[in-house]
Formats: structure tokens, sequence, C-alpha cells
């Protein structure tokens, strides 16, 4: 997930107050995690003209209590979360971290659980946008099928607070941009071109995840969020605030194997955030473990 701040055109859109930017931003908050600094108060001004628009509301303070009412306001708060989140993302996004997943990391998990006789890997992309991060893990876990990986059972989750792109994860049709690094082997075996600009993921692949909408500031959706041997969250933890860093993380660290690994993208940190983390490093880059 990541936040779309590209502006919008809303020439005739009702300016926010300083009041009731503080009050929307603060519901939002307090709703998800996302803080909007008040450097940001005309992206967020600009998404919430579109879903005035959308509403009939004339003014912010009716849209507050439109979208705090108990008949609109979890389908309305569907809709304006999908409005201040969209995503930047494409398939093998973070080349050292797949490299490490795949000749480090993968197979010390699969001797650890094999020597159990537990045949299971779970696989959570939080934040997941379109897809793409799990699809990517996808792709290289089925190469693996044939030897490390026969007669193992494989779950790999995205989840997303945007369900607009989760929609779009569950279709598995992709432009140019988004497989813009994909290597040609992947692309060629796991994708077909129906179109100019238009890729169409395998069934094969597809049938390796699913996907489903997840706040992770839900404290009681993420307990059920169990298990896990590795956790992928790039490029979300950004928009948080320490203190909804910090208990996102928590609940990452809760839902994660004794002996699992935490990713996170290549300009983000635990530091200050979380001590309970062990930071491991790999050529290119690190990860986290307890």
């Amino acid at each position: 997930m990541a936040l779309d701040m590209k502006p919008f055109d809303a020439k005739n859109a009702p300016k926010i107050s300083d009041k009731d930017f503080e009050q929307l931003r603060d519901y939002i908050y307090n709703v998800c995690g996302i803080y909007f600094h008040s450097s940001k108060k005309y992206f967020l001004e600009s998404r919430l003209a579109r879903r005035m628009e959308g509403t009939g509301c004339k003014t912010h303070a009716d849209y507050y209590q439109f979208v705090r009412s108990p008949a609109t306001g979890r389908a309305e708060l569907t809709k304006l979360l999908d409005e201040i989140t969209t995503n930047e993302t494409c398939f093998f996004r973070n080349m050292p971290q797949l490299n490490a997943l795949e000749n480090k990391f993968l197979p010390e998990i699969i001797g650890t659980k094999g020597k159990i006789g537990f045949k299971k890997l779970r696989i959570w992309s939080a934040g997941s946008s379109s897809g793409e991060e799990a699809y990517t893990m996808a792709m290289i876990l089925l190469e693996k099928r044939a030897a490390l990986l026969k007669d193992w059972i494989i779950e790999i989750v995205g989840t997303d607070i945007n369900e607009t792109v989760l929609a779009q994860a569950r279709e598995g049709v992709y432009n140019s941009y988004s497989v813009r690094n994909t290597p040609d082997y992947y692309l060629k075996k796991y994708f077909k071109e129906e179109a100019p600009g238009r890729f169409v993921l395998s069934p094969e692949v597809k049938k390796l995840a699913t996907f489903s909408q997840l706040n992770l500031y839900d404290d009681n959706k993420m307990l059920f969020m169990k298990s896990f041997d590795f956790i992928f969250c790039a490029n979300v933890l950004i928009y948080f605030d320490t203190s909804s860093k910090s208990k996102v993380v928590q609940h990452f660290y809760n839902n994660l194997q004794p002996y699992g690994y935490f990713f996170v993208g290549q300009s983000e940190s635990l530091h200050g955030v979380n001590d309970k983390f062990k930071t491991v490093h790999f050529p290119g880059g690190f990860t986290y473990n307890k």
C-alpha cells in the first residue's frame, strides 16, 4: 500500500477549514493509523472533494457525519480509504530481497519444518496492492515445486485496505509498467500477452494466492493472521506515525513463526519502533526475525 500523492484537479471543491481538516484527519487516523500531516491538507481536501461529490454532501462537516453514520458510514469508509490510498508496485520489485528469500531463507525454513514433518509454508503479503508482490513469490515457489517444495502445501495471503486494488489482484491482468522488472524467463512462462501491454497471469500462479481486505490497525482481525513463515510489508509503515507503527509491527511479531522472517521496504526500518525483532543482513539488504 502507498498513499497516492498525485494532485486532483478540484477547482470548484470547497476549501477545508483547519477544524474540519483536523476532525477528518483524526477520524482516518483512529480508523486505520494513516496520519496526514498539515502539509498534506490539500491532498486530503482534493480526495474528500471526490467523495463529497459522490455522496452529495455540501460541507466537510456534513461529510464527517455521513462517513460516521451507522446507516451509511461502513460503505462510505471503504470508498474513502480507496480514495486516499493507491498503489505503486511491480513484479520482482526488490531483487536482493527475493534472492535472499530464494537462496537463503526459504531453504532454511524448509529444512527446519521438514525435520518435524510439517510440510506447509505460509506467506503473508501485507499491503499487497494489486497482487504483484504475492504473485512474484508464487512464481518463485512454483519453480521449487519439483524438488525443494515437493509435496508441500503453499499458502500465500495478500491483504490490503483498498478494495479496488484487491479486485485487480484477483483478476490477475497487468500492464507493461507492472511487469517492467520481470525477468524474461518468468514473463514468458507465467504470462500471456493477450494484447500489446496487456499481460494475463497464468491460472497456476493465481491459485497459490488469495486476497482479502484487512485493516492492519484492526486488533481483532489481526489476531486471526497466525503462523506465518514469512511476512512482507513493503512501503506501508512509512505512512504511519511511530505509535501506529509500533502497534502494527507488534501484530506482525505476534503472527510470525519463531523461526520466521519479516521483510519491510528498502527505505524502511524498525529502529525506534520495535526492539523485539533482530536484524539479519544479506547481500543488498536486511530482514528481521525474532
